[in-house]
């Protein structure tokens, strides 16, 4: 018996599975639930048919956690590929129509053909925390944004000037909304009493943050339309606002707990730039298993800050940046390369030098983010933490 290829188009409820050969001749087709016995009694079938099986799935997680989990768990290959790479490839397949059995063929088959998909292994334990954990607080995070933003919305439609003199991020003018929201009331109150109001709710400077909103206060007399009601909206937004920082802080300290039990903690937080939360991001983006990446430039692929050539013809030497990567991966390099650059000298000259190039703010800082990708990877390669100068240039 020889060798076959299984392509699985996964689905919350149910996943589609296509079975071929060496020849690309259909073995087997066969939609399943998505459910343990089912699941099991599609892998005896398709093992059934040949000596090694090889498997592809479109999904990594969500919906086909349990269909990877029993591949895996049982010394199954597995092989994944985007969603997008199927789209493209079943251009080339006959027939305009899309189903479910002719996207599973179409993975079967390119993972038949191709040598550069990226493998799923059983993953840490400790990874899969940070993965869920850190979902969690983009979803806060992109919650609180929401929130700031419609409350400033609502702020200016009543008063403008405390709009644009407030940090609607910080706690002290959050607190300060929860209490007075429009010009009067801030006026009736006084300098003297707001600042003892704030002072009470434990608010730092508060003598400013009153003498800032009175001052926003006495520049406007005018009553707005719908003031009443915008004041109360905005006294629920800031406290849903308030909810969320208490709810992201809370989040933050479960991470750092979490990310301190892995073995790269220390090597990983030691390059400038990379706390507890991104730190956190970057293991949950890639896995902390280096070895699935090959070398240091597929990781910085994945992650977005390799340029790739666009070269046709006469035009060489033209490069452009990359459309398939990972967005949150390529969030935590750029986002690390920025903070590096005000903490570290060396990332610094190196930032300035690119811009004396002539490098645009952004061109320059994925440069840096590119070349502390090579760094990262010999840290975790060697298991060390990161020095200004490396071990063999002191033994030098």
């Amino acid at each position: 018996m020889a060798a076959i290829w299984a392509g699985i188009d996964a689905g919350k409820a149910h996943h589609h599975c296509v079975a071929i050969d060496e020849s690309g001749r259909r073995l087997l087709s066969r939609r399943v639930a998505n459910d343990e016995p089912e699941l099991l009694e599609l892998l005896t079938d398709v093992l059934a048919l040949g000596d090694e099986v090889t498997w592809g799935i479109d999904l990594a997680d969500g919906g086909a956690a349990l269909a990877i989990a029993i591949l895996l768990n049982r010394d199954q290959p597995v092989n994944y590929i985007s969603g997008r790479a199927i789209h493209r490839a079943s251009e080339s397949y006959r027939g305009e129509g899309k189903t479910d059995a002719k996207d599973a063929a179409v993975i079967a088959d390119q993972v038949r053909i191709r040598r550069d998909l990226h493998p799923l292994r059983v993953g840490d334990e400790t990874v899969t925390d940070l993965k869920i954990l850190t979902g969690r607080r983009m979803d806060l995070v992109a919650d609180r944004t929401r929130t700031v933003n419609r409350l400033r919305a609502q702020l200016t439609g009543i008063f403008p000037g405390l709009e644009r003199a407030l940090d609607l991020t910080n706690k002290g003018p959050l607190t300060l909304l929860t209490g007075y929201q429009t010009p009067a009331a801030i006026r009736r109150l006084g300098t003297k009493r707001l600042e003892t109001w704030l002072r009470n709710r434990k608010v730092l400077r508060a003598d400013q943050l009153a003498e800032t909103a009175v001052e926003a206060a006495d520049r406007q007399h005018t009553s707005l339309p719908g003031e009443k009601l915008t004041a109360q909206m905005v006294h629920t937004l800031a406290k849903e606002v308030m909810l969320l920082n208490e709810q992201v802080a809370e989040l933050d300290k479960l991470i750092e707990a979490r990310f301190r039990d892995h073995q790269h903690f220390d090597v990983i937080t030691s390059m400038p730039g990379l706390g507890i939360i991104l730190g956190a991001e970057f293991l949950a983006a890639t896995g902390g298993d280096m070895t699935a990446f090959g070398t240091p430039d597929r990781l910085a692929g994945f992650g977005g800050v390799a340029p790739v050539p666009r070269d046709s013809g006469k035009i060489s030497g033209n490069l452009r940046r990359p459309q398939r990567y990972n967005r949150r991966l390529q969030r935590v390099f750029y986002t690390s390369a920025l903070f590096s650059i005000r903490r570290s000298e060396e990332s610094r000259r190196f930032y300035d030098r690119k811009r004396a190039e002539g490098k645009r703010h952004t061109q320059a800082v994925l440069a840096l983010a590119r070349r502390r990708v090579n760094v990262l990877w010999a840290l975790l390669r060697d298991g060390r933490c990161y020095e200004l100068t490396p071990p063999t240039a002191l033994a030098a």
